[in-house]
C-alpha cells in the first residue's frame, strides 16, 4: 500500500517536459501572478457569489483547533468552476466569442463553461463522458450549452472536444491548464483571506490543478506562511509520481467516486504551479471520502459531491498534520442522488454502522420473530432480511437468515453480535456492508 502521508513539493524547480496541447497564451512555465486573481476578481465581482466560510464544530473538536468550510458548494452552478470559465471566456475577442466555446468535463466545468458562455453571449459546446451523472448532464444543458457523450472518462472526451475545436473553430475551454482559469479559481483564496485572516492552513482537493494553483498564487503572495495542501483520491492520484519524476506524468488506469478529481494526468501549467507553491499533496481513499460526505451532511448540513469533500476526509483520516485555525474547501456540491445514496450507505458501512449478519436458525415458526426481536431489543434498526434454504452446508430443518442493520458504531454492532450468540444463535458472517 502507497505511504498515506503524501509528498513533500515545496523545492524549487521547472516542469519538464512538452505539453500534449498549448492551451495557454503564456510561457508554460510562467506563473500566474497575484495581480492576475486580482484582475480576475473585479470580472467576477458582479457573476460570482462570495461563498461563505462556515464553522465546522465536528472538526474543529477534533483537530483541537478552529475550523472552517469555504462552501463553494453553494456558488453559481455548484461549484467554483464557474470562475475560472467566465474568466477565460470574458477575455475572448469577438471573432472567437462567434466561434463559440467548447470544453470537456464530468460534469462541474461543464456547467461553468456553460452558465459562463450564456453570460458572456456565446454558445458552448461540452463533451462529458457517457457515463456522466445524469443530473449533471441535464444540468449543463438547461445553462444553454450542447451537451455531447463522448469516452469514457474525462481524458477520452477531451481528444473528441480537440478534435471538434479544429473541426469548428470553436475555442477550447480547458478545465485547469489555462493561466485565465488558474487565476479565476485563485479568486477563492481572495475571499478565504479575508474571511479569516489568522487562517495557517487551507485545505482543497486536487484533479488537475487548476484550484490549487490559483488559490497557492494568491495566498503565497499575500500571507508565504499559510500552508495549502492539496488532497487526491487514491485511485486517482496522478501528482505524486509526477512530482516524483519532476513532470507530469500520466496513470495508466484511475477510478474513483470522486468523478470531479478524476484526472489522469496533471496540465503542464498547473503541474509547475504546485511544484513550486504547493507545501504537500495528500491521497485519501474512498472509505475516507464516504465517511466525510457522511459527516457533511449529518453534522454539517452541507450537500458535497465526493471530489469536494476530499479535503475533510483528509482532516477526518488524519492522514496530515495541520495548524489551525484550518480553512477546508468544499469545492462542489454537484452530487447524483443515486450516487449520494450509495455513499451515504458505504459511509455507514465505513463508520461502523451498517451491519450484514447472516445468522444460521432453525426453520420453524416463531425462529424469525424471535431472531428480530433480539435485535430489536438492542436498538438496532433492520434495513433488510434475506431467506436461504437451498445452502448445500445446511442441514435439513435448518435456515440461514441474512440481515442488515443499521446500529450506532463498531462497538454497538460487537455487543449485537455477542448477544445472538449468547442466545444460542450461530452467527456464521458478520461484517461492516
Amino acid at each position: 500500500m502507497p505511504p498515506r502521508r503524501g509528498c513533500r513539493v515545496d523545492q524549487p524547480g521547472v516542469a519538464a517536459g512538452g505539453a500534449e496541447v498549448g492551451w495557454h497564451d503564456r510561457g508554460m512555465t510562467e506563473l500566474v501572478g497575484l495581480d492576475d486573481v486580482r484582475a480576475a476578481r473585479k470580472l467576477l465581482a458582479d457573476v460570482v457569489r462570495t461563498t461563505p466560510l462556515e464553522p465546522s464544530r465536528p472538526l474543529s473538536a477534533a483537530l483541537g483547533g478552529p475550523t472552517w468550510l469555504k462552501c463553494e458548494n453553494v456558488q453559481r452552478a455548484g461549484s467554483y468552476k464557474v470562475r475560472g470559465a467566465y474568466v477565460r471566456i470574458s477575455r475572448l475577442s469577438a471573432a472567437e466569442r462567434e466561434r463559440g466555446v467548447v470544453a470537456a468535463s464530468a460534469g462541474n466545468h461543464a456547467q461553468g463553461v456553460a452558465l459562463a458562455a450564456g453570460l458572456v453571449g456565446t454558445h458552448a459546446t461540452v463533451f462529458m463522458p457517457v457515463n456522466a451523472p445524469l443530473p449533471k448532464v441535464a444540468a449543463t444543458k438547461g445553462y444553454g450549452a450542447q451537451v455531447e457523450l463522448a469516452g469514457n472518462t474525462v481524458d477520452e472526451s477531451l481528444v473528441a472536444a480537440q478534435t471538434y475545436a479544429e473541426r469548428t473553430g470553436a475555442v477550447l475551454i480547458h478545465p485547469f491548464d489555462h493561466v485565465d482559469v488558474i487565476a479565476g479559481q485563485g479568486t477563492v483564496a481572495l475571499e478565504i483571506l479575508e474571511q479569516c485572516p489568522d487562517v495557517r492552513t487551507i485545505i482543497t482537493g486536487v484533479g488537475g490543478g487548476g484550484l490549487i494553483s490559483g488559490m497557492a498564487v494568491a495566498a503565497k503572495a499575500l500571507r508565504p506562511d499559510v500552508r495549502i495542501i492539496g488532497v487526491q483520491a487514491a485511485g486517482a492520484a496522478a501528482f505524486p509520481p509526477s512530482l516524483v519524476a519532476g513532470e507530469p506524468v500520466r496513470l495508466p488506469a484511475f477510478a474513483t467516486i470522486a468523478d470531479g478529481i478524476a484526472v489522469g494526468r496533471p496540465g503542464v501549467i498547473t503541474f509547475n504551479h504546485v511544484r513550486k507553491l504547493v507545501d504537500e499533496i495528500v491521497t485519501v481513499t474512498e472509505e475516507d471520502i464516504s465517511r466525510a460526505l457522511l459527516m457533511l451532511l449529518e453534522r454539517g448540513k452541507q450537500v458535497v459531491e465526493p471530489a469536494g469533500a476530499v479535503g475533510v476526509a483528509a482532516l477526518l483520516a488524519g492522514v496530515v498534520e495541520v495548524e489551525t485555525p484550518v480553512v477546508a474547501v468544499l469545492s462542489g456540491g454537484n452530487i447524483d442522488p443515486l450516487l449520494m445514496m450509495r455513499v451515504i450507505e458505504h459511509g455507514l458501512a465505513a463508520a461502523g454502522r451498517y451491519l450484514r449478519v447472516t445468522v444460521r436458525c432453525s426453520d420453524r415458526p416463531g425462529q424469525l420473530a424471535s431472531l428480530l426481536s433480539q435485535i430489536a431489543e438492542h436498538r438496532a434498526n433492520v434495513v433488510d432480511v434475506e431467506h436461504q434454504r437451498a445452502n448445500p452446508h445446511l442441514r435439513l430443518g435448518e435456515v440461514e437468515v441474512a440481515l442488515s442493520v443499521e446500529t450506532r458504531g463498531v462497538e454497538h454492532s460487537d455487543t449485537l453480535i455477542s448477544a445472538l450468540r449468547a442466545s444460542g444463535y450461530q452467527v456464521v458472517f458478520a461484517a461492516e456492508a
